[in-house]
């Protein structure tokens, strides 16, 4: 690794110590991962699993921006780490996939940008109401494809009829 890259890699957490830390927002993120679990009914002892698979989403994507990736880019990284580490586990417990790649997934939701998008419209900010829906509609976009490109990388070589293994 460079000496640059190790410098900024060391600096994402130094310059996260001005906000409220991250290690403050993975527990954050987990705890709303695993509340968002016990909603939809995940089994228990599946929640955290799924609360982990947020933490290491949250990473990924707070990760990626730091080295100067865009917010659609970043956003389709975390997507995809999320549903791998996801098949992985779900495999792993004998459990459906979408059990643990969707709360691995809120993190990315883009919640706030919805609003945002509807309060300029509500405002008559027409431009920036476009502008907040194009990139909501972008990180909806990015998330979808990470989910589906894992499938289709967990996925290759089994054959049509062969994509989910019996449990049996």
């Amino acid at each position: 690794m460079p000496a640059e890259s190790r410098w900024r890699f060391l600096c994402l957490f130094k310059r996260r110590k001005r906000n409220m830390g991250f290690a403050l927002e993975l527990i954050i993120t987990f705890a709303a991962t695993v509340a968002f679990g016990i909603l939809f009914n995940v089994p228990k002892h599946a929640l955290a699993v799924g609360g982990s698979i947020g933490m290491v989403t949250w990473t990924v994507l707070q990760t990626s921006m730091h080295f100067g990736a865009a917010p659609i880019a970043a956003t389709g990284l975390a997507s995809l780490s999320a549903a791998i580490v996801a098949h992985v586990f779900a495999k792993r417990m004998r459990l459906p996939v979408t059990t643990l790649s969707i709360p691995g997934i809120l993190p990315l939701v883009p919640g706030s940008r919805a609003y945002f998008t509807m309060l300029a419209f509500v405002e008559g900010n027409y431009i920036e109401g476009l502008e907040h829906g194009v990139e909501t509609m972008l990180i909806a976009g990015a998330i979808a494809g990470g989910l589906v490109f894992s499938l289709s990388i967990t996925t290759f070589g089994k054959g049509v009829g062969h994509r989910y293994e019996s449990i049996h």
